[in-house]
């Protein structure tokens, strides 16, 4: 019997669908009990939901509690948009456009973004994919109204401060020396002392940088953790409060978006209090602080002529997160083959690496990530001014860009090209 061969196509392998990889984004606008509560019940509903939908893989749900979503600083929402753009996610459900952003540039602009990296959002309560063909138009409009909804929350919230002021209570306080409890300034103790000794050793012959250096060594820190420069310790002792006096609005807020501040040169009414709350300083002391104070300002006032103060593209922008001051600007081997530019914390750079470890940069380094991150072929100082908020340098050594539209783009040290890691190394010889 006479063999047949014939030849036929390999059977077709039957591939399973490729899982959609799903995370869930939610917000609450505060840290009272009830919003807490409503963080849980949105956590628990997405964890359930995208587990039980067929053909979805749970990511995870990204959850930040914040004051307000006009501006991108929420740690859980960078998070999230990190993994998006490391490729980790193909879809991100969130309940509202407002609780994504109510900003409508940086809504757009991040929505644009994820589009790029093949990212769908999905709003819940309006029901759009931003994949689909009429996801950005209705994005505008939407985003528009949380904007114009956004405005007028601030206007109510500005009613409500003024109401405020009106009867002499302050809206919130910050100052080392005291807290705000119930509307009435508290003092706390041991700050209090700080003060009293600060008063003492100034009208002792003590200077702003002495008086630094000295709470410094005795491991003294401002409520935020960060060092007291001598200049904030001098305010304090002359600000109205350490009395037990309060004047209301000395700033106000020009915009609720961009949150900019403004010193109120008479924009606005202001509200003086006296005697409202437990004074820290008694006024004779705190009447020879401040004349003290003129007196040194007349004896050293600085030289006129033709000094000016330059400025670069990097003053007044970066900012350590270690001690809270910004980066100056130093000429590292003048005049040598070896000589180069550098940008490095001014505690860092007067008082040394015990009270700041924080990494300096190269000028170079600084420019070309920028750049990077502005998405230019090369540095632009113009284009830096218009769109850069701030840069705050972790401890790690991340650069964190805080753009003016409110997004934030986070850069690691490992991210920065090495060749770029050994010059600012090879700088450590010239600066020892």
């Amino acid at each position: 019997m006479q063999r047949i061969i014939k030849i036929v196509a390999p059977a077709t392998l039957q591939q399973a669908p490729k899982e959609k990889r799903v995370a869930a984004y939610a917000r609450v606008s505060s840290g009272r009990e009830g919003p807490l509560h409503s963080l849980s019940a949105q956590i628990s509903y997405y964890n359930s939901l995208i587990q039980k939908t067929p053909g979805w893989q749970y990511v995870g749900v990204y959850a930040d509690e914040a004051l307000t979503g006009t501006k991108e600083n929420r740690a859980e929402f960078q998070k999230l948009l990190k993994a998006c753009h490391a490729g980790e996610i193909d879809m991100v459900i969130t309940k509202s456009v407002s609780r994504f952003a109510r900003n409508t540039v940086t809504t757009l602009k991040t929505i644009r973004e994820l589009r790029l990296a093949g990212v769908d959002v999905y709003f819940e309560e309006q029901n759009i994919h931003t994949l689909g063909e009429d996801g950005e138009f209705l994005l505008t409009l939407l985003a528009a109204y949380a904007e114009e909804e956004a405005r007028s929350v601030s206007e109510n919230q500005k009613w409500r401060i003024k109401a405020n002021f009106e009867q002499g209570i302050p809206w919130s306080a910050t100052m080392y020396g005291y807290r705000l409890v119930d509307g009435r300034l508290e003092i706390v103790p041991e700050e209090a002392e700080v003060l009293r000794l600060a008063a003492d050793l100034y009208l002792a012959g003590y200077g702003r940088y002495k008086l630094e250096d000295a709470f410094a060594k005795a491991g003294v820190r401002g409520r935020h953790g960060g060092i007291l420069s001598g200049n904030s310790i001098i305010g304090l002792l002359c600000n109205e409060k350490t009395v037990g006096d309060l004047l209301l609005q000395k700033s106000f807020r020009v915009d609720p978006l961009t949150k900019k501040e403004k010193i109120n040169q008479g924009e606005k009414p202001q509200y003086f209090v006296e005697e409202s709350h437990e004074p820290i300083l008694d006024r004779e002391t705190q009447r020879r602080v401040i004349e003290e104070r003129a007196r040194r300002k007349a004896i050293y006032k600085p030289r006129s002529g033709s000094y000016e103060r330059k400025v670069f593209p990097f003053s007044g922008k970066v900012f350590c997160e270690n001690c809270g001051k910004s980066f100056t600007r130093k000429i590292i081997c003048p005049g040598m083959a070896r000589e180069n530019v550098i940008w490095i914390c001014r505690t860092t750079h007067q008082k040394g690496k015990a009270l700041c470890p924080a990494k300096h940069y190269t000028e170079a380094v600084m420019e070309q990530v920028a750049a990077e991150v502005m998405g230019l072929p090369e540095f632009d100082p113009a284009a830096f001014e218009k769109k850069m908020q701030e840069i705050r340098v972790q401890m790690d050594g991340s650069l964190i860009y805080i753009f003016r539209d409110g997004h934030q783009i986070s850069r690691d040290w490992e991210d920065i090209p090495r060749r770029m890691k050994k010059k600012e190394r090879g700088l450590v010889s010239c600066q020892q």
